[in-house]
């Protein structure tokens, strides 16, 4: 078995029109939401092996925060196959993994997140911005991972969170 967290990056900001969508940074919200979720992920145990995320600079942040707020060892690996992926090409990024890791961090965009999710479990889950899916993959191997092969074991949202 192995252990996907799915994260969709925490709040942009939207003040800079100018800005392209790959530059646009966290807002405030979303500067508060990342390291909560860094420390509900250290306070829950979970400690993936490594991060991958998306090189927009809202998604870069937002592994970053979570990674340094969490205590997490994790190499952060930028691959910009997640930014704008659909769900296959999120699968792509995860099967390219090495067996030895037995839990993985993607930190990414919707609708490409919600899309993944449901690829994975059937489940249609909505994943507002700094969500944090847990998905417990029934496989032994990331290569083999499939329509339908994992399960929600549970979705943490900041706003329900952070009450």
């Amino acid at each position: 078995m192995k252990t996907l967290f799915v994260c969709r990056h925490a709040k942009s900001s939207w003040a800079d029109a100018a800005l392209a969508d790959f530059d646009r940074p966290l807002n405030e919200r979303g500067f508060k939401a990342a390291p909560f979720m860094g420390e509900l992920m250290l306070k829950k145990g979970f400690r993936p092996s490594i991060i991958l995320s998306s090189p927009a600079v809202r998604a870069r942040a937002t592994a970053e925060l979570i990674k340094t707020s969490g205590k997490l060892a994790a190499e952060i690996r930028f691959d910009h196959r997640i930014y704008e992926a659909s769900p296959h090409s999120l699968r792509q990024v995860i099967v390219e993994l090495d067996d030895s890791i037995s839990s993985a961090m993607l930190v990414g965009h919707n609708p490409g997140i919600e899309g993944f999710i449901r690829y994975l479990t059937g489940q249609l889950e909505p994943m507002p911005t700094a969500a944090l899916a847990v998905i417990i993959l029934n496989i032994e191997n990331w290569r083999t991972v499939n329509d339908g092969s994992g399960e929600v074991q549970e979705i943490y949202r900041p706003k329900a969170e952070m009450r």
